[in-house]
């Protein structure tokens, strides 16, 4: 959580002539995208239980008075269809229409009452047809199950649907991996290299120094904000509020969070800033650049967990304002097919009129 007055953290050149080194460079490209991430994780943030709420609200409901009239509309044209006035052609297309949307409004619907409507005007009864279905899907997925991931699955098993997929594949991609690492773990491990060695003591320093950075700014804020501290209880309320911002930063690794607390309450200024030590500058930018990464993969679960959802590409970009655009839209659309079932239904009235249209249906 930032402050409402926080401060821009960066590197400021001391004169026209002064040019910034690499690390300055880094440093402040990394706080002006952190920023940036920050203020699209949050719109992130705020666009999705509006979303929600929308969906679970407003566009619902449009769906289910939408389905009402489409049940109508099966059932009306059910009563046309021995009407002397259709031909064999219109007929054929009366069925056709009665079965597409009979089949659509019980298998996503869950209108199990229209099974009956739906087995008169086809050779197979809903659920056989149903069963035979799964039973198919559920052989094509164990056998690309099997290609993809060299993993067989019993034949009692059932994968008809992508969330009994998913499920399957997690606990049996799980088990291989646990196997594989029991195996690894029963083999003798090899002796490291003394270039191994190294490089795993130069790791472990550099994470040590970079912990080391962090907790250094994280004390000096404590020191001057602890509440304990303080003895007027306006004042100690104050540095309460604040040090639980501190707290959470520091939870996060958020550097920047702690950098501009510090500028705020005047720990340090910016010429402190513009003269960073470099080796200090080295460890600040890969803490930043660990943040950075971290922020732009929280935005990635947003986004490709609604592009999947909405079944767009994956190069599509999306953002929370086009996702609240597209809600729009799509509510919009939504309002409009009622209004024209609703006219269409009460046209239908008259076999002229369902022939007429029966003439723009193509089968």
């Amino acid at each position: 959580m930032t402050t409402s007055n926080q401060k821009t953290v960066r590197i400021v050149e001391k004169a026209e002539k002064t040019v910034l080194s690499q690390a300055q460079k880094k440093f402040n490209s990394l706080t002006k995208k952190i920023d940036a991430q920050k203020k699209l994780l949050q719109e992130w943030q705020d666009a999705v239980p509006q979303y929600h709420q929308r969906i679970s609200g407003e566009y619902e409901t449009l769906w289910d008075r939408y389905n009402d009239y489409r049940v109508e509309l099966v059932h009306l044209l059910d009563a046309t269809y021995c009407d002397k006035q259709f031909k064999k052609t219109d007929k054929n297309k009366i069925q056709y229409v009665i079965s597409d949307i009979t089949m659509e409004l019980i298998e996503q619907h869950g209108k199990d009452e229209l099974k009956e409507l739906y087995n008169k005007y086809n050779e197979t009864d809903f659920d056989s047809q149903d069963q035979q279905m799964n039973e198919a899907v559920s052989d094509l997925m164990k056998s690309m199950f099997q290609d993809m991931f060299d993993i067989e699955i019993a034949d009692e098993v059932d994968v008809s649907s992508p969330e009994k997929f998913s499920a399957v594949l997690e606990e049996k991609l799980r088990e291989k991996e646990d196997q594989q690492r029991e195996n690894e773990q029963k083999r003798k491990p090899r002796k490291k290299s003394a270039k191994q060695l190294e490089k795993e003591a130069q790791q472990q320093q550099e994470e040590q120094n970079i912990s080391k950075s962090i907790q250094a700014v994280f004390r000096q804020l404590a020191a001057a904000l602890h509440p304990d501290r303080e003895l007027d209880e306006v004042e100690r309320e104050r540095k309460t509020r604040i040090m639980q911002q501190v707290n959470v930063a520091y939870a996060k690794k958020d550097l920047l969070q702690l950098l501009s607390l510090q500028l705020e309450f005047e720990q340090i200024d910016q010429n402190q800033i513009n003269n960073i030590a470099e080796d200090r500058l080295k460890h600040f930018n890969i803490i930043l650049q660990q943040q950075l990464d971290e922020l732009q993969q929280e935005i990635e679960q947003y986004e490709m967990g609604f592009k999947m959802q909405l079944e767009m590409p994956p190069y599509f970009k999306l953002s929370p304002k086009q996702l609240l655009k597209k809600l729009d839209a799509d509510i919009k659309d939504m309002q409009l097919s009622i209004m024209r079932i609703q006219h269409e239904l009460k046209n239908f009235k008259n076999p002229l009129a369902v022939k007429a249209w029966l003439k723009t249906i193509r089968i």
